[in-house]
This record gives C-alpha cells, structure tokens and sequence, in this order.
C-alpha cells in the first residue's frame, strides 16, 4: 500500500506559451498547482536546449508556486548552485539525471545543503538498481514516463510497472522519498500512475493545451482522492 497520501500536481512550463510566460505560471497557481516543473535541457544529453537560468531567474518577480527544476543535461552538479541561487527561495526541488551525473552522492549533499529537496531521475531504459542504493539520501526518485527531450510525448505503458516496482522497492524500506512521473502524464493515465504508488505528477501538455487549467487540474485531483480512496479502502 501506499503509505504516502498526499498528491502534487504539478504543471510543466516546458508545453507553457512562452510569448506570456509570467501570466501562464500566475494561471496555473491560481488553477491549483502545487508546484511548477523547469526542464532545463542542454542539446548534449538530450537531443533539445531550453531554458536557462535568465528565465528561472525572471520566473522570482512573479512569486510563483514552488520549482521543480529538473537538470537533464550533462554534468548537472557544476550547475546546481548556479539554477537554485537563480530561482531563490522559490526552488522546492533540484532533481538531476542518474545517468549523466558523475559525482551522484555529492551533488545530492549539495542541493540539500542548499535547503532543496535533492531528486534523481532516471530513464525509460534505466534500471531501478541504478537508485536503489540512494534511497537513504534522495528526497526524490524522478521515473521518466517518456524519453526525455521533448514535450508532449505519450506515456510508455510499460512504465506502469517500474512505478510499482519503485514503490515496493520503498515502502519495503526505512526510507520515503518521493515518487515523481514525468512524460505524457493526462487525465487518462494520471490514476492509474497513482494506483501504481506516485507522489509527484508532472503534466505538460495535459494542463497547458487543454484550454481549461483549472478544470483539468480539478479533474485530475479528483481522480487521484479517488485513487487515494481505493488505496485505503
């Protein structure tokens, strides 16, 4: 079972109009999001460059919900301080790749230092074995649904039960972090990653495109007290 019950939605400015970002992120806020997600992407270990830390920066005047920033770019740890000193006090979360950090136990110490929660992410084709040993470190466990690099991908079904297994892999523990999903996250798919055991449910597209934030991020709420539900039931 899963032993966490509270839920965050949180909305992804990569699928935002970027011509109004300000007003975006001040829209979903008021939609309800729990927090915002920033994927900073760097062309090199994924095949797309984003944003950098001028907009995280600008994103302060705005007070926004809490970031979710998430480095999928080599060698994150040389730029970990640089984005949280950038986004403040806003910075909930830093979360950096499994796969391109060279120095993982260290930069998890450093964004914690830092007063962040400290996540790992890892790829569709990465193993949990990968973050199974970070368990006693990690705030939060980032299990990409789709391959990273672009929005508005579809969800791997498959991932479903990568969910479940990192869920078992902590309620088996001493040790709680976060199960976050990100990629192809919608009102179709978003109770059956709960049900799996996720915690932290990044949408792009599935808020940004729909045409109506607050009745899609409603809905989803909805969907995961009733996930919360039959968990419990």
């Amino acid at each position: 079972m899963n032993r966490r019950m509270k839920k965050f939605i949180v909305p992804s400015i990569l699928s935002a109009d970027f011509t109004k970002l300000g007003e975006e992120v001040k829209a979903v806020q008021s939609a309800g999001a729990d927090w915002i997600h920033v994927d900073v992407m760097d062309g090199h270990f994924v095949p797309n460059i984003t944003i950098g830390v001028p907009v995280v920066k600008s994103l302060q005047s705005i007070s926004p919900p809490p970031i979710d920033i998430h480095l999928m770019i080599n060698n994150p740890e040389g730029f970990v301080e640089t984005f949280i000193d950038s986004g403040g006090s806003y910075v909930k979360s830093l979360t950096v790749q499994v796969e391109s950090c060279n120095l993982i136990y260290n930069t998890i110490k450093l964004i914690q230092s830092k007063g962040v929660m400290a996540g790992v992410a890892i790829n569709p084709g990465t193993p949990l074995s990968s973050v199974t040993e970070l368990l006693p470190y990690m705030d939060m466990v980032t299990i990409m649904t789709v391959e990273p690099g672009f929005a508005e991908q579809k969800f791997i079904p498959s991932m479903i039960s990568k969910i479940k297994q990192m869920r078992d892999i902590i309620d088996s523990s001493e040790f709680s972090p976060l199960i976050e999903v990100d990629g192809g996250i919608k009102l179709e798919n978003i109770g059956e990653a709960a049900e799996a055991g996720a915690d932290v449910f990044v949408s792009g597209s599935g808020i940004f495109k729909s045409g109506d934030y607050k009745g899609s991020i409603d809905k989803m709420r909805a969907i995961l007290e009733n996930a919360a539900h039959a968990a419990t039931g």
